[in-house]
């Protein structure tokens, strides 16, 4: 099978199967969105979604975020991966985003990147998912199951999502990323399939009899 009849199929049957995508993390305003993604950095979306509620609560905008002392985001989100840096950044930002973009989350991929805590792929999730821009944000599932499904030899992250984007059309991305996050999550998992076990590595790959060995993001 081709690369592009590959494709084909993949999207196929990701519609199948995921008609509607829900987005992971849970989220009122765009502020929200953009705290909770830089959580989600080591660290699940359902515990994301567990400490987020409280502190939203006490601050769900850059002018509110910014009153919060440093300690009390941290007793909030302590749960969370890097806890003691991320308080720092969403501290930080909140200033930077009252100071430079009147408390508002910038929409703009360079402005999202200048702060703190923020990396291409958050910046990505929050212009896809808070703005609908086209974005292809590439998280540990994506760049597993486009190496598995033969879409890329990407030895990152950075040149998996040049690839994908290369593959698909924009009006696909915003969906198809969340798709490939839910599939690699249920079917293709890290363990629970090694790219011959579930329907679409198999179908992808038929003759495949080994354990594919995956390029390390």
């Amino acid at each position: 099978m081709l690369k592009k009849d590959r494709a084909f199929f993949i999207l196929n049957k990701l519609n199948q199967i995921y008609p509607e995508v829900p987005i992971p993390l849970n989220h009122k305003n765009k502020f929200e969105l953009l705290i909770a993604v830089l959580l989600s950095a080591q660290c699940t979306d359902e515990r994301v979604n567990k400490v987020t509620p409280m502190l939203f609560k006490i601050a769900n905008s850059a002018l509110k975020m910014a009153e919060v002392p440093v300690e009390d985001i941290f007793s909030l989100i302590k749960t969370c991966g890097l806890a003691p840096q991320k308080s720092k950044n969403i501290a930080n930002l909140s200033k930077i985003l009252i100071e430079k973009y009147n408390a508002e989350v910038p929409e703009d991929f360079k402005a999202l990147e200048t702060l703190p805590g923020v990396g291409h792929k958050t910046a990505s999730v929050v212009m896809s998912q808070g703005f609908g821009h086209p974005a292809f944000p590439v998280d540990t599932h994506i760049h597993r199951l486009a190496q598995r499904w033969g879409l890329t030899k990407g030895k990152n992250v950075v040149q998996t999502e040049r690839d994908l984007k290369k593959i698909f059309l924009k009006n696909d991305w915003n969906k198809l990323h969340l798709q490939i996050i839910f599939y690699g999550r249920s079917y293709c998992t890290a363990i629970g399939c090694d790219g011959t076990i579930c329907e679409i590595c198999k179908t992808c790959f038929p003759k495949r009899n080994k354990p594919f060995k995956i390029n390390k993001a």
